[in-house]
């Protein structure tokens, strides 16, 4: 390929709108341009590594036996009535009818679609089990769009749905599958990890794993053990708690009088957080215990939680079986006289919940339910009760390993990866049955698995981008290699570029030749911005055959550098480093 043929608009600066590294390199590279809030368009280099990570998709679909279908986007809204998630969804669910104000839905993902169609097209449970698979544009309509194709409203999506007759052969799909998709992340070459996982507004009861691209900008935690191979999303994780301590000796000099065994109210003007309130007593987060409100389906519920740990919201809907949830809002707070930032477990008309961690405190301090008071030295279990006691927090720093015991490590992580298996949630819903060996109606057990293959593109990009610059891995760079004859008016070096060009496109990669009359330092701009591999160089040596290459691999993230080198030279670095990879 020439690129003064290429549809390529690099930019110098990136756009104010773009915060992260992979956004910023992605927009000045000219792979993607913003078309409206939270959806993009790929341009031919975005594209060209957009289709290889398709490419290896399908490859590992096709090698479980899963079968490639094309699913509409467009979906009649009657078919999200009858799962019953037509209301659950959201605001996320884009709506819209046609001219004949028939209701649809795009797409966000296809449950009822593939449901539906496997439902009316296979009777018998001698046609079980059936992987179907698909790549398709989704849409939701994200409250808050951001990080470029990290999260959009339009993307393309994998997502694949299995049917089987018996629990046993979901598990075998399940198992293959997670088998593929780690395949997959790795021959990305992908730094990752599959975790347990909440099924959130996918739903099922059964088992589910995401699988986490290691990003600072993660907007999900990845809770680890370094010991076993135990890792959880933070909505899902277990933990082993520490002892709680005693807070008797950390009080304040300035409450000694009152240290009795008896709970003390303390004057607490203008304390309502946290860290107010441990700086005023000197002791810390962990000897506080929070008492936070929620409305769970309209009913109120109070939440004990020691200061340092954070409310799983998940678990505690979970706990509640209920439908929604959210913080009680300050106005009904104030209408139950309810002191914001003061308030206590104390003569509370509502359900309490405790977390298992404030049970194990031998004292603590507490909000005394009185604007600009606390109690200090409150014993839970005798000063305050609750009602249910329940794991309903996050794990957090010094919490040991469910499974062995050692410490949990927390990293950030980009979910581009989730397996969930279902049952029998949309099969029931929806009446999709076989017979069976006795002529009798059976459920079909349901898994559905997805990648977010748009999604993916800026995760590598996260993880591959370096100081201005992008070095894309092999297997899914735009091109393997990237000839730059300094001037292109030169005769010799533009003759040694197509030899090369000639030679390395017998091995069957991809090059991209610079044939632009431009500056060197324009050209090389360029070159980092495109993050090809291989990048060879022609110039002074060019009369005697001889180039400059870099070389960037995920096994040589360092370059390898060679100031002279010859055609046979560069084949064997190719041979060696680049090719294994492809």
């Amino acid at each position: 390929m020439k690129q003064s043929q290429l549809l390529a608009p690099t930019l110098r600066e990136a756009p104010a709108e773009a915060e992260i590294s992979s956004h910023k390199l992605l927009l000045r590279s000219g792979m993607i341009r913003q078309t409206a809030s939270g959806v993009y368009s790929f341009l031919p280099l975005g594209r060209r590594v957009l289709l290889k990570i398709e490419r290896i998709i399908r490859e590992e679909m096709d090698r479980i036996g899963a079968q490639e279908t094309l699913l509409p986007s467009l979906q009649p809204l009657e078919l999200w009535d009858e799962s019953g998630r037509s209301d659950d969804y959201g605001p996320e669910l884009m709506r819209l009818q046609d001219r004949h104000e028939r209701p649809f839905a795009l797409g966000p993902t296809h449950e009822e679609v593939i449901t539906s169609l496997v439902r009316d097209n296979v009777q018998s449970y001698r046609q079980l089990p059936v992987t179907l698979y698909q790549i398709s544009t989704k849409y939701r309509d994200e409250r808050r769009p951001r990080f470029g194709v990290l999260r959009g409203r339009e993307f393309t999506m994998k997502d694949a749905y299995s049917f089987s007759s018996t629990y046993e052969d979901l598990d075998t799909t399940y198992t293959a599958m997670g088998e593929a998709y780690s395949r997959i992340f790795t021959r990305l070459g992908l730094r990752f990890k599959q975790v347990e996982a909440d099924a959130g507004t996918i739903g099922g009861s059964g088992e589910t794993h995401e699988y986490m691209a290691l990003a600072d900008i993660g907007e999900d935690t990845i809770v680890f053990c370094s010991h076993c191979d135990y890792a959880a999303n933070l909505e899902k994780a277990g933990y082993g708690m520490a002892p709680s301590r005693d807070i008797s000796m950390a009080l304040d000099t300035a409450q000694e009088q009152h240290r009795t065994t008896a709970k003390v109210k303390v004057h607490t003007p203008g304390m309502k957080t946290i860290r107010e309130i441990t700086q005023f007593l000197k002791i810390e987060a962990q000897d506080v215990v929070k008492t936070l409100l929620y409305v769970a389906d309209g009913r109120p519920i109070a939440v004990l939680i020691r200061g340092d740990h954070e409310v799983n919201e998940i678990k505690l809907q979970k706990v509640l079986g209920a439908q929604t949830l959210e913080l009680m809002p300050e106005e009904m707070s104030r209408e139950l006289n309810l002191p914001v930032g003061y308030l206590g477990p104390y003569d509370l008309s509502m359900t309490v919940i405790a977390d298992h961690a404030v049970t194990k405190m031998t004292t603590s301090v507490t909000g005394a339910g009185e604007q600009d008071y606390h109690y200090v030295r409150s014993i839970p279990g005798l000063d305050f009760t609750w009602d249910e006691v329940h794991d309903v927090r996050n794990a957090a720093d010094g919490d040991t390993c469910p499974s062995c015991g050692a410490a949990l490590s927390f990293e950030r992580g980009i979910e581009v990866g989730h397996i969930f298996k279902l049952g029998t949630k949309y099969s029931d819903a929806m009446g999709a049955s076989v017979l069976d060996q006795q002529g009798q109606p059976q459920v079909m057990i349901m898994g559905c698995y997805g990648i977010g293959v748009s999604r993916l593109v800026g995760a590598v990009a996260e993880q591959y981008a370096e100081d201005g610059m992008m070095h894309w891995p092999c297997a899914i760079a735009p091109y393997h290699v990237h000839i730059i004859p300094v001037s292109s008016k030169d005769a010799v070096q533009m003759k040694l570029a197509e030899e090369m060009e000639t030679a390395l496109s017998k091995l069957g990669l991809e090059i991209l030749v610079d044939d632009r009359n431009e500056r060197p330092g324009v050209k090389f701009k360029d070159a980092d911005l495109f993050g090809i591999p291989l990048r060879i160089i022609v110039g002074r040596e060019a009369a005697d055959g001889r180039v400059e290459c870099k070389l960037y691999t995920e096994t040589k993230p360092e370059g390898i550098l060679a100031s002279s080198c010859s055609l046979a030279e560069i084949m064997d670095l190719v041979k060696q480093h680049v090719i294994p990879y492809l």
